[in-house]
């Protein structure tokens, strides 16, 4: 195994498969998975997923509509404990100058501050985390 990188608790993340660069991520040790933030989102009968982008930062992907083949239904437990039944998708992501291939859940995360949560099962094996330290991948000395 090699070398752990340090991030912060905010990072940078683009989702190159959606065509989304420099999302605001909150790194969420809590959380087990990734997630995006979005609305109007439904699986439809030939198994695609259907939503709409919401990051009032990023004007051009706000209200993007995007479709995506279902990765698959996964019960989540949310940061109020509610359980819901969220659609993901596998895509690609840049992070930390890397690509990776990861899953991301789609949910509507208007309560919260960032539109993506990086969620430990990405984390875990490649990267610990400074809550001290924030974009890190802006700053490249650390």
């Amino acid at each position: 195994m090699g070398e752990k990188r340090i991030i912060g608790k905010r990072e940078l993340i683009s989702i190159i498969d959606l065509e989304l660069f420099d999302l605001d991520a909150k790194v969420d040790t809590g959380a087990d998975s990734n997630a995006l933030h979005c609305d109007d989102i439904f699986v439809d009968e030939q198994n695609n997923v259907h939503f709409t982008l919401l990051d009032e930062i990023h004007e051009s992907y706000h209200g993007k509509r995007m479709c995506l083949p279902l990765y698959k239904l996964k019960k989540v437990k949310s940061s109020n404990g509610q359980i819901q039944l969220r659609p993901s998708v596998k895509l690609i992501v840049l992070f930390m100058g890397k690509r990776y291939k990861t899953v991301i859940s789609l949910t509507n995360r208007a309560d919260m501050k960032y539109p993506m949560l990086i969620g430990r099962r990405f984390l875990s094996g490649k990267f610990l985390v400074d809550v001290e330290l924030e974009y890190v991948g802006k700053n490249p000395t650390y």
